[in-house]
């Protein structure tokens, strides 16, 4: 750290009944109160450098022994004032970056100027200020976080944005041209050098985001104005920008766990909490999310998805507006693919919200996902889930900008496979909500389409689940949640469960049985090919009977209750004898439900289950008697 010493005299300051004097021969006719504190001084040392000492001196009357001057409003306090008298005094003072503004707004107050006197402390701070501490990496950033305690001042005396664009320029500038005193970041002991000798440099390795960590002491207001002046000079990579961002946020908003209580970090302290309320600190977090937000690069990939995503918890928990979370939920949309099951799990910020994270959002996100690709429209849609879709202010600023990444980003016929078996995930999860509306559970595993699911094995885990925690659904409801069920993509090992289950309606649970029984027919190796009938059958429902089904899907964390056993199971065709004569408790509900087209769904279904009589396992036995050769027989 840089430092400059003014005068040559020793402090003679001395303090007697709470009250400040200077050691001297000659008697004090000066009484100056700053703050409470009552000085006993000279007028000539002080006058003859001090304008505004002078007409506060002609204004106010004289008194027999001492003239009193009042300083109320005095910046810096008693401990800027006390530099500036010494050195009136001829004292040594030594000025730093932890004290060069408190000391210039004082000098700027007294007037302390080249008009009353050459060489006086406003144009010798001046010198120091702009040959030392503007080029030095720590100096400027310690003397910029000092400016919060004088914002008005500083302001004025365009100290800040001095700052700003020193640290600015040194950033855009290769670390090894910079003067760095140490990183910021460091607690370790500093060497001190006189700004006229030669500065101690510690050589410590640097990396492309060198500058990250120190700039994240500074204030918000400070680092969004400094992180500004960064990206306005265009030379950091957006990445860069990106995790700078990162190690802000990680620094200073609240802690975001699965289970959405918000832990106070570096942010809060006990003693903050002690003298803020809850809602000030909530404020202070949510004016650091959204400021944060403002920053993040229009590039995809410039953060990452789960960052975003961390980003969106705590903006649902902190009570923020919508702007940042719709712009949240646009950027998430862009890099969807690489989220995991748990980023998504968004706890509700709203106590009058019934379920524990927040499906709304993931549903927007989703929205905007399949979006991609897509020219904008000339005005916001209705969403198809059901509300508006709201634009931030800062997303109209770059709109350009996105809508052009959205284009060039087009989500990949991977990315929604990737998405696909998140969702599933997903819904694996939110099934246990007890008060997760059937209605939404339908939504978003609809919003995935049919080609993206290789198997529906997830999709049934999740059914599942759903059933279980809802035992409540009557008949028509159970039917609308399992149509969306493709009998088709199970798996063996899903078919058997399914095929006992007595959660599920009976009609899905006869299709899972003949799909199953026709496929195992041929994996079993019993016939070479099977009836003309049964292959037209499969095929018109798409079904390769030659390729054996999909394996089990196990990219989720299933409960110990949630998972599958098929071991002392019954086997399947030993239910279906009596299958038959239930169905007709069901044909009722069928008849009565309609699809929004008008064309009920079951029809094609009824079809297949008409096929099948009394019997079917005889039924099966005779058609593949029918195919078998003389010598098979025997």
């Amino acid at each position: 750290m840089k430092f400059m010493k003014l005068g040559s005299r020793p402090d003679t300051f001395y303090t007697t009944e709470a009250v400040r004097s200077i050691s001297s021969e000659v008697s004090s006719d000066l009484i100056i109160q700053v703050k409470g504190s009552r000085y006993l001084l000279h007028k000539f040392p002080l006058l003859s450098k001090c304008s505004r000492l002078q007409k506060l001196c002609s204004e106010s009357p004289e008194s027999s022994q001492h003239q009193i001057v009042q300083l109320p409003d005095f910046p810096g306090g008693v401990e800027a004032f006390e530099l500036c008298a010494k050195f009136c005094y001829g004292i040594t003072i030594t000025l730093s970056a932890y004290n060069i503004v408190s000391t210039r707004c004082a000098a700027e107050y007294l007037q302390m100027t080249e008009d009353v006197e050459k060489g006086n402390l406003i144009y010798k701070i001046e010198v120091f200020f702009n040959s030392c501490i503007l080029n030095g990496w720590r100096d400027s950033i310690v003397t910029l976080q000092s400016t919060k305690a004088f914002a008005l001042w500083s302001e004025d005396l365009e100290i800040t944005s001095r700052c700003i664009e020193a640290i600015a320029s040194k950033v855009l500038t290769h670390p090894s041209k910079v003067s760095l005193s140490h990183s910021y970041s460091r607690r370790g002991r500093d060497d001190v050098s006189s700004c006229n000798g030669g500065e101690s440099q510690r050589h410590r390795q640097t990396t492309k985001g060198w500058w990250a960590e120190d700039l994240a002491e500074l204030d918000i207001d400070l680092y969004w104005r400094t992180m500004i002046a960064i990206k306005s000079g265009g030379k950091i990579p957006t990445n860069l920008i990106g995790d700078a961002l990162k190690i802000y946020a990680a620094r200073w908003l609240p802690s975001i766990p699965r289970n959405g209580f918000v832990h106070n970090k570096h942010g809060v302290s006990d003693s903050d909490s002690d003298s803020e309320s809850a809602s000030e600190v909530t404020s202070k977090h949510r004016l650091l999310l959204e400021s944060i937000v403002s920053l993040l690069p229009a590039e995809k990939g410039a953060v990452s998805c789960s960052f975003l995503l961390k980003l969106l918890k705590a903006a649902n928990l902190l009570n923020a507006s919508s702007s940042p979370k719709m712009e949240l939920a646009r950027r998430v949309a862009l890099q969807l693919d690489e989220a995991t099951v748990s980023d998504l799990l968004i706890p509700s910020g709203s106590y009058s919200n019934s379920t524990r994270f927040d499906v709304d959002i993931v549903m927007t996100i989703l929205e905007q996902f399949l979006l991609q690709g897509q020219s904008p429209p000339t005005s916001p849609p209705r969403s198809k889930f059901g509300f508006e879709r709201r634009r931030s202010r800062s997303a109209e600023n770059i709109n350009f900008e996105f809508q052009e990444s959205r284009r060039s980003s087009s989500a990949s016929h991977g990315s929604k496979l990737k998405v696909a078996k998140l969702v599933d995930g997903y819904l694996q999860e939110i099934a246990r909500e007890v008060n997760l509306s059937l209605s939404k559970f339908i939504v978003i595993s609809e919003s995935i389409p049919d080609f993206a699911r290789i198997d529906h094995d997830d999709l049934y885990r999740a059914i599942d689940i759903y059933l279980k925690a809802h035992p409540d659904l009557n008949k028509s409801e159970r039917k609308r949640l399992c149509r969306i069920l493709d009998c088709k993509k199970l798996s063996m090992e899903a078919c058997m469960h399914a095929a006992q289950n007595e959660l599920l309606p009976l009609r899905v649970v006869v299709q899972v049985l003949f799909f199953e029984q026709a496929r195992a027919a041929m994996a079993g190796g019993k016939v070479a090919e099977l009836p003309s009938n049964i292959k037209a059958l499969l095929a018109s429902h798409g079904i390769d009977p030659s390729k054996p089904p999909p394996p089990l899907s196990t990219t989720t964390t299933i409960a110990a209750d949630d998972q599958w056993s098929v071991s002392g199971l019954k086997s399947p065709r030993s239910k279906i004898s009596t299958l038959r004569m239930k169905l007709a408790e069901d044909d009722g509900l069928d008849e009565n439900y309609m699809n929004p087209d008008g064309i009920a769904r079951s029809s094609r279904l009824k079809s297949t289950i008409c096929a099948l009589p009394s019997r079917p396992k005889r039924m099966f036995s005779k058609l593949w008697s029918a195919s078998r050769t003389p010598s098979e027989k025997n």
